[in-house]
């Protein structure tokens, strides 16, 4: 699967650059509110433009302070997966059972140093794991590949039937990093500048799943 995110396009644009990327799984949607990461985009309001803009299932990714009270509501807004951060609350798992109850998938993400092995127990009650391979915040950094030790272990209880769950990755994804990701066993890519900077960014997505797909097959 392969999600572009909007962080690397024209925000003036947004319902055409959603276009030029269709027949990607999902749009990533990254909501930052200067509190939890240092930078800040977009929120509800313009999700719910999106969504009248697109079919693409938008993926919501909330690099927010407080989840428990702002994720529901992308949910009831119809977003298909919404995402927060396992370091912005003390009860995940409440978050989670209030997006899924609002009517989306419910996904949680880590920071790069947040170790995954507290957070393995409750992992059943969420539907993705987004494993983050850059410094939330920004856009166009370099790709961080100890993360990958993280998409392993999950991959392992996933296949082993343990957990159901789509895994994964943002940041630094592009055509030198998304071979060595897939053979961690990601499911799911986020690729924002590596789309949204070339001049066919909906062909770029294609190249991407075929990259993606040659190491799962």
């Amino acid at each position: 699967m392969i999600a572009p995110s909007i962080l690397s396009a024209d925000f003036a644009h947004l319902a055409d650059e959603a276009r030029r990327v269709e027949g990607s799984d999902w749009l990533h949607v990254d909501v930052m509110d200067a509190h939890f990461v240092p930078n800040l985009t977009l929120g509800l309001p313009v999700v719910e433009s999106l969504l009248k803009a697109t079919d693409i299932p938008l993926d919501c990714h909330l690099m927010i302070e407080d989840p428990g009270r702002w994720a529901p509501p992308y949910a009831e807004a119809g977003a298909h997966n919404v995402t927060f951060h396992a370091e912005a609350t003390d009860d995940p798992i409440a978050v989670a059972r209030d997006i899924r109850a609002a009517g989306a998938k419910a996904g949680l993400s880590v920071k790069p140093n947040t170790p995954i092995e507290p957070y393995l127990e409750i992992l059943r009650e969420f539907d993705t794991l987004l494993v983050m391979s850059v410094e939330p915040g920004f856009g166009g950094q370099s790709f961080i590949a100890h993360v990958l030790d993280k998409a392993r272990t999950v991959r392992r209880l996933v296949d082993a039937g343990e957990l159901r769950l789509i895994v994964e990755i943002d940041g630094g994804i592009n055509a030198d990093t998304i071979e060595q990701a897939a053979e961690a066993g990601i499911d799911c890519f986020v690729a924002g500048s590596a789309v949204y900077n070339t001049a066919d960014p909906g062909a770029t997505v294609e190249k991407l799943r075929r990259q993606a797909a040659a190491v799962w097959h």
